[in-house]
């Protein structure tokens, strides 16, 4: 006689999603709050000039961020399985809902990752639904199953040097502190300044650019020229994102 597939409590399990929604909005808050504090704290040190502190420090503020947004992910994961509870609790479905993979498997994969039982309980309700060897591939098959997105907010390796110099450069714009990350920005500037001075529109003699190569002007120059494009509006994204984020966390 087979035996009858994993069944869900749907009132316990929903009951365990909407804790685990009110308990993501009160540490995204706390977190935020503690955020803008130590952004402050950073802005305190380069008005001082301990810039070397501040480098060391502000890794706190650039975990915390990520936490956060890691956060407001499984919030999202979390609603859409609230409201497709009838689907998960269906003891015919035995197999994850394509419409439901990447919610399930990545509040699977990063429960462990959070300080909240709540999440742990879903994720254990999920395992014991879909059964142990689909845990067992998301933890192990992470990059398969699991967005980009959420496994690497889950590393836990330092900051690059670059995140943390446009964390501190953001920082000292907020709150207009000095800070010599910017130095180069604004020396760059400059000599744009300077160019434009030199060559614009009745601005003396104007330089004129080399005659373009004939060389590697076919298709493939294009491809590398449109990878370089794209590669260049990607990194921008990330700095306007991080602007962004910013202003929306910037305190009185």
């Amino acid at each position: 006689m087979p035996t009858p597939p994993p069944q869900i409590n749907s009132t316990k399990f929903k009951t365990y999603l909407k804790m685990a929604l009110s308990k993501l909005k009160f540490l995204q808050d706390k977190k935020t709050a503690l955020v803008k504090q130590q952004r402050r704290q950073m802005a305190d040190l380069l008005g001082q000039g301990k810039e070397t502190s501040a480098k060391i420090r502000v890794e706190n503020i650039i975990r915390d961020d990520i936490y956060i947004e890691l956060l407001e992910y499984l919030e999202l994961y979390c609603e859409l399985l609230l409201a497709r509870i009838t689907m998960l609790v269906d003891p015919a479905r035995t197999t994850v809902d394509k419409s439901l993979s990447e919610s399930v498997a990545s509040l699977v994969y990063s429960a462990p990752h959070t300080e909240l039982k709540e999440l742990v309980q879903i994720r254990d309700v999920l395992v014991h639904k879909y059964g142990f060897e689909y845990g067992r591939l998301v933890l192990d098959n992470y990059e398969t199953l699991v967005p980009r997105k959420i496994w690497s907010r889950c590393v836990v390796d330092p900051p690059s040097e670059e995140l943390v110099d446009l964390y501190l450069s953001e920082i000292a714009r907020t709150y207009q502190v000095p800070y010599s990350g910017l130095k180069v920005e604004v020396t760059a500037d400059d000599d744009n300044d300077d160019y434009q001075s030199d060559g614009g529109e009745g601005g003396g003699s104007k330089v004129l650019n080399p005659p373009l190569s004939t060389e590697g002007s076919g298709p493939e120059a294009s491809t590398k020229s449109t990878k370089v494009i794209s590669q260049a509006k990607k990194e921008q994204n990330e700095v306007d994102n991080l602007r962004a984020r910013f202003a929306a966390l910037k305190g009185p």
